[in-house]
């Protein structure tokens, strides 16, 4: 049976998602789509990224731009960075992509420079890393960057009364647009969650790699989900984005 598997932030976990896909016996059958963010955290971000590169030739993959994955392109090709970004594991990922080879490093970039802002499916189901803005969706969305940096999106959802009605005039229009939404970027051990989290139509799979949670995939049919083992544990000598 042909699968649609969404994965959350990869944040250069590659023990993790190594470990996801043996646990979700993922198959050359399933389309994996990633929210992004594959750098920035644990010491694997440029094995991650060739893990990945690699994987597509196998596997149909879809990868999703992350606010951090645009971060990092910035200072691979203009060596240009925010002093703020070298503390949330730009400096691991700078570490990481020291060895890598003059050939390398062109396939990486060509990665980066290939991932999608967002993607929508035929049952007009969104994926993005972060959010959007624009009443109209967004294919009408001005500033490109929310994609991979709005929190509202996932604010509103989540405060919305259950007892507010989708026919309500209040009732937020970005969350009319599609059946589902899938994003990741705010990991819900906000709210002391380490599963997916569903709001509305939002569904949260960011289950904090980062930082003490796992790595997660989700069957968007039957929403049934795989985690890794938290990613901490996998990498005990470092610390992640903490």
């Amino acid at each position: 049976m042909n699968r649609t598997l969404v994965i959350g932030d990869l944040h250069g976990a590659l023990k993790a998602l190594i470990q996801l896909i043996s646990r979700a016996k993922i198959t050359t059958d399933d389309t994996l789509i990633f929210l992004g963010d594959y750098v920035d955290g644990w010491s694997d971000s440029a094995p991650l990224v060739s893990f990945l590169i690699a994987l597509q030739k196998t596997h149909n993959c879809i990868f999703i731009r992350g606010n951090h994955d645009a971060l990092f392109y910035t200072w691979l090709t203009e060596k240009k960075y925010n002093p703020e970004w070298l503390q949330h594991g730009g400096q691991a990922t700078i570490d990481s992509y020291s060895t890598l080879s003059k050939e390398e490093n062109e396939l990486h970039l060509r990665f980066y420079e290939h991932l999608k802002d967002y993607y929508t499916d035929d049952s007009n189901r969104l994926f993005l890393h972060a959010g959007f803005t624009n009443l109209h969706g967004p294919s009408r969305e001005f500033f490109s960057k929310l994609f991979y940096w709005d929190r509202t999106l996932w604010e509103t959802a989540l405060a919305i009364d259950p007892k507010l009605k989708k026919t309500d005039l209040t009732y937020p229009k970005r969350l009319l647009l599609f059946e589902e939404i899938y994003i990741g970027h705010t990991p819900v051990t906000r709210i002391h969650k380490t599963t997916p989290v569903q709001a509305t139509c939002v569904w949260n799979i960011d289950t904090g790699a980062a930082f003490k949670g796992p790595l997660t995939a989700i069957d968007i049919a039957t929403k049934e989900y795989w985690q890794s083992d938290p990613v901490y544990q996998l990498y005990p000598d470092e610390k992640g984005r903490n």
